[in-house]
């Protein structure tokens, strides 16, 4: 049984919402799916308090955040949708990867981020995709995730329903070889990239150069500064 987390960057369900979608119902095999759209399950802004790199139980916003986080932290396949605004990710998702910041490899990331998938899906009437999946792939790529997959297409229309029909059987066949690759049962590969910035927040912590001392508990507690690896 996969469990899939679906992270929308808005509300409305046009391009970017159709094509997540598409992806979603073709991936074979049992299915168990969460969604959370931006900003209806999570609106507010992170205030720069740090209080998280202590205890992300002191945000003052855990409550809403901490069914997300159970979310992600469960699910094997991350799917993150957002429209291209102005050439980047929406401020919504944008304000969600704000105030997860602390899961992050330089604070505290958690070890289940090491063995999921994800794709990244933008859509533009016009250009910035390339951008908008860069924004979210720089954050999924400090949270540990090691398999993403990123698909922009510039729709060159308002609404699916504007979009070509050549451009639909294109976007059809695209996010069919998308799914085939996330059906897979094999657990992704950790690569090099994601190895060589754990191992230097590990000398940072070993060094004392990192944000608190509790970040080093928090890596000592789960026994990487010593042999243990999270993709172990």
């Amino acid at each position: 049984m996969k469990k899939i987390v679906m992270l929308y960057g808005q509300h409305h369900k046009g391009s970017t919402y159709n094509i997540a979608r598409m992806i979603l119902e073709k991936i074979e095999g049992e299915k168990t799916v969460t969604e959370f759209f931006f900003p209806r399950d999570l609106n507010h802004f992170c205030q720069g308090c740090y209080s998280c790199i202590e205890d992300m139980k002191l945000c003052p916003f855990y409550e809403e955040k901490e069914k997300i986080i159970k979310a992600i932290d469960e699910a094997d396949i991350l799917i993150v949708a957002t429209p291209t605004y102005c050439m980047h990710m929406s401020a919504p998702l944008k304000s969600f990867f704000d105030l997860t910041f602390d899961m992050w490899m330089p604070h505290k990331p958690m070890e289940s981020m090491f063995s999921k998938k994800a794709v990244i899906v933008s859509t533009a009437a016009g250009a910035g995709t390339k951008s908008a999946i860069k924004d979210v792939k720089d954050c999924l790529f400090y949270m540990g995730v090691p398999y993403i997959i990123k698909y922009g297409i510039n729709v060159q229309a308002m609404s699916f329903t504007g979009v070509s029909e050549k451009k639909k059987q294109k976007i059809d066949k695209d996010t069919s070889a998308i799914a085939r690759k996330l059906s897979s049962d094999s657990k992704p590969h950790v690569g090099i990239a994601t190895k060589f910035m754990f191992l230097m927040m590990r000398i940072s912590n070993l060094k004392g150069l990192n944000s608190s001392v509790s970040e080093t508990e928090y890596w000592r507690e789960k026994g990487w500064l010593d042999k243990n690896r999270p993709w172990k």
